[in-house]
């Protein structure tokens, strides 16, 4: 199995430079073909029926990046049976359009019907979306639109009057899978363990195109050795270059004085804080770690806590040394001394990095602003309650996306300020379980 990897990874490495990318040897050439768009082109969705009725209206494809719209569009085209034309709102202008709108005509006249598609169609301002206009009005031409901005905000009234707007899902973790599935089938399996193929997923965040596109990079690396996932985030993403000083004493010094302050022990950290100021330490330096201690393990036990150390930096700002040291002192020594929990800062890297894995999902329909007509019949805000009318002013409605489960990122340690916090939690926690039970 390995030496047949190694022949058939090594044949695409041979071969790639003088064969199309593999995105657009991939591109579907069927309705049967596109992925993740079933609501669409499934059989018996609408624009199926449309296409292979040869019934096609002008309409605006509107999803994310790489989940499709061109390659729909061009499809659309063939089944349709139209003649295909197309044009990028960002290289193209009015000029263009007209080439295209003259050839159309001749092209009717001879009884074909010419399908433009426009890519990035919002792009293109109000005065071009209106040079549109006449030429569907009159089915001179049958125009695709594809946009990954809000219609109803980004094109004419008059030309979302006239065209159908289908709006396309980003491609699921089950869709990227079958993306992948088709890529091993027809260049090479992929030397991924399961941990590396998931995460390969992830990263594409429901973009197809940039999911084959980093699964190029891999394949031409000629990686015989199953990848896991470090691996994989090293040959595919490009981190950013450390930046390091080379003065460890420098590092060791104000990782003493945090932790000293960490640790409650206003000596130590004084001690240390005397130390780098007569090593010659920058004081504003210090300043913004002190802030940052005062975020990072301070936190909501004592939120004055940043007022302070804002304070002293401001002052230190205005007196300048020696006289301003002393501000950074008294703050130094609050911060030592005050109740500690580091609840703020883990809560905001764990959503972090779970805002990172799942991408960009939408947030649920109900919580959506609705200020134009469309926006409501998509069903923004149905269903929203506004928790100032409700008893307790809790809804306990859910505010996370509908793909994921709600998760707690944010847990007080219950010192300080922090109880009351604790406290008011835990009872809009059970009063959201009652209102599930009630549900």
């Amino acid at each position: 199995m390995h030496y047949i990897y190694c022949m058939q990874t090594a044949l695409f490495n041979n071969t790639q430079q003088s064969i199309q990318p593999l995105a657009e040897k991939l591109r579907p050439s069927t309705l049967n073909d596109i992925i993740g768009q079933d609501h669409l082109v499934g059989d018996g969705a609408s624009l199926r029926i449309l296409a292979e009725s040869k019934t096609l209206p002008s309409l605006v494809l509107w999803g994310p990046p790489g989940c499709g719209k061109t390659t729909l569009a061009r499809i659309l085209a063939k089944t349709s049976g139209h003649h295909f034309e197309s044009l990028s709102a960002i290289m193209s202008g009015v000029g263009d359009l007209r080439k295209v709108f003259d050839v159309a005509k001749s092209r009717a006249s001879d009884g074909h019907k010419t399908l433009l598609f426009i890519d990035e169609i919002h792009r293109f301002n109000k005065s071009q979306q209106d040079a549109f206009l006449p030429y569907v009005e009159d089915g001179t031409i049958l125009l695709i639109g594809a946009t990954t901005e809000n219609p109803s905000f980004e094109l004419n009234a008059a030309l979302l009057s006239r065209a159908s707007v289908y709006v396309l899902n980003r491609l699921d973790m089950d869709a990227l899978e079958t993306i992948l599935k088709k890529i091993e089938s027809t260049i090479a399996p992929l030397p991924l363990l399961d941990d590396a193929r998931t995460s390969l997923k992830a990263m594409a965040d429901g973009d197809g195109r940039h999911l084959i596109n980093m699964t190029e990079q891999i394949l031409a690396a000629n990686i015989s050795d199953p990848i896991d996932t470090i691996t994989l985030t090293n040959l595919v993403q490009k981190r950013s270059a450390i930046y390091d000083k080379s003065d460890e004493g420098h590092y060791n010094l104000i990782s003493a004085l945090h932790k000293s302050v960490r640790g409650s022990d206003p000596d130590a950290a004084l001690y240390w804080f005397c130390r780098m100021l007569e090593g010659g330490e920058d004081p504003k330096f210090l300043a913004r770690r002190i802030t940052r201690m005062a975020t990072e393990d301070i936190g909501l036990a004592s939120p004055q806590a940043l007022s302070l150390c804002n304070a002293a930096w401001e002052t230190y700002e205005r007196l300048g040394t020696p006289e301003g040291e002393l501000a950074l002192a008294e703050a130094l020594i609050y911060l030592a001394t005050a109740p500690k929990s580091n609840a703020v800062y883990t809560a905001f890297k764990n959503a972090k990095q779970f805002a990172k894995e799942n991408g960009s999902l939408m947030p649920p329909k109900h919580i959506l602003n609705a200020p134009t007509s469309f926006m409501q019949d998509q069903g923004y805000g149905k269903g929203y309650l506004y928790d100032h009318d409700i008893e307790n002013e809790f809804s306990g409605q859910n505010y996370f996306p509908d793909d994921i489960k709600r998760h707690v990122f944010y847990t007080p340690k219950g010192n300080g300020f922090e109880k009351g916090i604790k406290e008011r939690l835990e009872e809009w926690h059970e009063l959201r379980k009652q209102k599930s039970r009630s549900s």
